[in-house]
């Protein structure tokens, strides 16, 4: 934002320190009348005709942006993206060990991407890998839900969970 000195426009519209319209004038005036008063003239509105500006405390108004912003940014919840890597030659309890992670994954509030790597022949059984995919997704659905399909691509089958809701602190 730009303040005092720093604003070039010759004429512009001032609001006082109560939110009242002072009108338009020169940006000399506006200052020495921001000055008198004890505030600083910011420039709030630059691409108006003409340009507004609002005589206030700006130490104040920055303090007060800069602790809402904080307050926002400790309200929102980060979700990351866990991964967990399955093949089609996995065994039930294996297959349960990796489910019991995504499972511990989608109530933290994460989202969960599952990839199936095929080795060598493993390419010619691409429908296996399939079904376990498709089971994997089942077992996870009363926490999450599909986000993106499961895919082939290359030697990777992958698919994302997103979670159904997520867990409020």
């Amino acid at each position: 934002m730009t303040i005092n000195e720093d604003i070039k426009a010759k004429e512009v519209r001032v609001i006082g320190p109560d939110g009242e319209t002072l009108g338009v004038m020169s940006s000399e005036a506006a200052l020495n009348v921001a000055y008198e008063q004890g505030y600083d003239l910011v420039l709030m509105a630059p691409q108006a005709v003409p340009p507004v500006c609002r005589i206030m405390d700006y130490g104040k108004y920055r303090f007060e942006r800069d602790k809402k912003e904080k307050e926002a940014k400790k309200k929102q919840q980060t979700i990351e993206l866990k991964e967990i890597q399955l093949s089609c030659r996995i065994d039930t309890h294996d297959f349960e060990t990796k489910l019991r992670h995504a499972k511990r994954f989608l109530t933290d509030g994460n989202k969960v991407r599952v990839v199936m790597r095929f080795k060598g022949r493993e390419m010619s059984h691409v429908s296996i890998g399939q079904e376990i995919m498709t089971k994997f997704q089942e077992a996870c659905s009363e926490l999450g839900s599909v986000d993106k399909a499961p895919v082939l691509d290359g030697r990777f089958m992958s698919m994302v969970i997103t979670p159904l809701k997520f867990k409020s602190n």
